[in-house]
């Protein structure tokens, strides 16, 4: 584990908008030039719990298609966006329209809960090839996929362990209570922060378990802090995060520390809580690739705000698959799924959001290429997950949402 010492105040986070219609294909805008079409679906939670993040990753998903219109590259990207509504049945619709729409792969989903069911559902059986930006259930690296299925983000077996040892390490807290999503997110996050922390020496005192946009927590927050932790674990998404927090503050220890993950990373959330959430710390993966700062500067000039929490493995995951489309010739899944880790795990000339339109025309002619990306380097191991994995630690401090420093998981860290 390496530590790398930073001090930010994030901006944008968590702004919504889509650029096109949801369920609406937009040929890649301002292309003059004809060339072969690449289809790309995007498959996000553009409303529900999760609506308020999943906006902006569908933007950062859909931005390599518009970066590559306005720069004239002759392939014509077709993007087609789908929203899951942060529910399962609905994402499984959603997706399987994208596949009847004769689209090879898309981006996402965001919700581990809607990605495994969509996996095993529609993209594994009809062989499209999916990948997620967002989703970060350990139980996503063992899906019998036939490895149709990748992700950019890292897998919430670190997510876990960075939390247990910034609680018990760096904070000192020898007790914690976990309140965690009923989903595959929630509660394998949640088991792997158990397990870890007990394993560093803490005691959990309680592992509650809630169901989504419910009226209130009160009742389930008093079974989760009834045996008094030095501090709670909430593993969440903004809607249901912001009536646990005002429950929390009506009825609670308002300056018991709580940790969030980064389902909860959302720069509004203490406004919309009413509460400075002072006592609050957070984790979420972070943008930390090589060509983040380019990445950057295209999202803010494209969306007229700053990218937030998984906007940029967004990018990457769609940027990747544009690459393999092009290196494989046609639209077709189990031909990108062959071009994926030849496109961005080392091999050849490295290429990255700076230089996408270029990318393109050397994976199309078939030269060896290696993407480096916004959110990381982007290289995948045998179960489609990225290699390495760098994390924010957040801290909520009088309305602001700050990043504090930076945590690197694996390639090489120790």
């Amino acid at each position: 584990m390496v530590r790398i010492s930073r001090r930010s105040v994030l901006t944008g986070i968590g702004g919504a908008g889509a650029l096109s219609l949801t369920g609406s294909p937009v040929a890649g805008r301002g292309s003059t030039v004809q060339g072969r079409e690449i289809m790309l679906g995007i498959l996000q939670p553009e409303s529900g719990d999760l609506g308020e993040l999943g906006g902006p990753i569908a933007d950062g998903a859909e931005l390599p298609a518009i970066q590559l219109a306005d720069e004239g590259s002759p392939f014509d990207v077709m993007v087609q966006r789908e929203d899951t509504q942060t529910l399962s049945e609905t994402g499984i619709s959603a997706a399987q329209s994208l596949v009847d729409a004769g689209f090879p792969m898309f981006t996402g989903a965001a919700a581990s809960d809607v990605t495994i069911p969509v996996a095993q559902e529609v993209a594994v059986p009809n062989q499209v090839v999916m990948t997620s930006p967002a989703s970060t259930s350990p139980d996503i690296t063992d899906i019998d996929d036939d490895d149709f299925v990748f992700r950019t983000a890292p897998s919430d077996a670190l997510q876990g362990e960075v939390i247990a040892e910034l609680a018990f390490d760096d904070r000192g807290f020898e007790s914690a209570a976990t309140f965690a999503l009923n989903d595959a997110y929630g509660q394998a996050l949640a088991g792997v922060f158990e397990e870890t922390f007990e394993e560093l020496g803490g005691t959990i005192t309680a592992s509650e378990a809630f169901e989504p946009e419910q009226p209130s927590y009160t009742s389930a927050l008093q079974s989760a802090l009834a045996g008094d932790p030095d501090f709670l674990l909430v593993i969440a998404f903004p809607v249901s995060g912001v009536q646990i927090f005002r429950d929390f503050y009506a009825d609670f220890d308002p300056e018991l520390p709580v940790i969030v993950t980064d389902g909860l990373i959302e720069e509004d959330l203490p406004d919309q809580v009413d509460n400075p959430m002072d006592n609050v710390l957070g984790t979420a993966p972070a943008a930390a690739g090589p060509e983040v700062e380019v990445f950057d500067e295209l999202y803010e000039n494209e969306f007229g705000r700053a990218p937030g929490v998984f906007n940029a493995q967004a990018y990457d995951a769609s940027a990747v698959m544009i690459l393999a489309n092009a290196r494989a010739g046609e639209n077709d899944g189990p031909a990108v799924r062959d071009e994926m880790r030849a496109v961005a795990n080392p091999n050849g000339e490295t290429v990255g959001p700076s230089n996408l339109a270029e990318a393109v025309d050397l994976a199309e002619a078939g030269e060896e290429i290696t993407y480096e990306g916004a959110s990381s380097a982007v290289e995948f191991d045998d179960n489609g997950d990225p290699q390495a994995a760098v994390f924010d630690i957040f801290d909520f401090e009088n309305f602001e949402l700050n990043v504090d420093e930076q945590i690197e998981f694996g390639g090489g860290a120790q």
